[in-house]
C-alpha cells in the first residue's frame, strides 16, 4: 500500500471531521455546529478551565442536532464519574490502563487521547475497544504542538483513524492536514479569545480553514 493510499483511508468520505473541545456552554455548542463541526468535546476534568458539571453537560449535549457528536472527556476516571455522563463517546486522556479501557469499551465507544509517542501509538492502535487516536502535543488542553512532519511519515502504518490535536489554530490547522492527512483534527485553545473562553468567530474561522484545506487536497488529486 502506497502512503497515498494509507492516508487516503484516515480522510474518509474525503473531508477532514472537526471537533470542537472544550465547550461550556448551549449556546458555544450551537455555534461550533453552525460553523461545521461533528463533533464537540465536554469535559470532565475538575482542574480544567474548561469543567462542566454533569448537569449543564447533559444539556449541552441535549441541543445537538442529529448525527452531531458530543463527546465526554475525562482523565483517569472512576467509574462514578463515567456515570456521570450518558454519552456513547467518551475520550480518555489520562493513564487510563488497558483492564478499564476493556471495561469501559464494553458499551461506550473511545477516544484515546495521548501526546505524541510511536511507543503509545502502537499500543493504542492495537486495543480492539479504541475507535480512534487522538494525538496531541501534550497530555491535553495546553495548546502544544509538535513535530507533524514524524505523526505523518507514520500515517501508512496505523489503521486506526488519527484525530490530530496540540497547538492548532485557524492559521496552521490548513497546513497541518496537509502534512498528517488525519481523519478529524481537535481544536480548544486555538479557538479561545483568553483561557477556557470559546470565541464563536475562531470556531468559523478554524472550520473554514480546514475545508478549505480538503478543498485544496482534492484539487490537487484531481488533476493527477
Amino acid at each position: 500500500m502506497t502512503k497515498a493510499q494509507a492516508t487516503d483511508r484516515q480522510m474518509l468520505y474525503r473531508r477532514t471531521r472537526i471537533k470542537i473541545c472544550g465547550i461550556t456552554s448551549e449556546h458555544l455548542a450551537v455555534a461550533a455546529v453552525e460553523a461545521g463541526a461533528d463533533a464537540i468535546g465536554i469535559v470532565f476534568v475538575p482542574t480544567s478551565p474548561r469543567y462542566v458539571l454533569p448537569g449543564p453537560a447533559q444539556r449541552i449535549a441535549r441541543v445537538l442536532p442529529p448525527l452531531i457528536s458530543s463527546i465526554g472527556v475525562f482523565s483517569n476516571p472512576s467509574d462514578p464519574d463515567l456515570q456521570n455522563w450518558r454519552g456513547q463517546w467518551v475520550q480518555l486522556h489520562g493513564q487510563e490502563a488497558e483492564p478499564q479501557l476493556a471495561r469501559i469499551g464494553q458499551n461506550r465507544r473511545i477516544i484515546k487521547g495521548f501526546k505524541f509517542d510511536p511507543v503509545q501509538i502502537r499500543r493504542w492502535e492495537m486495543f480492539p475497544h479504541v475507535s480512534s487516536l487522538l494525538i496531541d502535543g501534550s497530555t491535553g488542553g495546553n495548546g502544544l504542538a509538535f513535530d507533524y512532519q514524524q505523526l505523518a511519515e507514520m500515517m501508512p502504518s496505523i489503521n486506526t483513524p488519527v484525530i490530530l490535536a496540540g497547538g492548532l489554530n485557524p492559521k496552521n490547522v490548513g497546513q497541518a492536514i496537509k502534512i498528517v492527512r488525519p481523519f478529524g483534527v481537535d481544536v480548544s485553545s486555538g479557538v479561545e479569545s483568553s483561557r477556557g473562553v470559546k470565541e464563536p468567530s475562531l470556531i468559523r474561522e478554524f472550520c473554514q480553514a480546514v475545508r478549505e484545506a480538503d478543498a485544496a487536497i482534492m484539487s490537487r488529486k484531481a488533476k493527477v
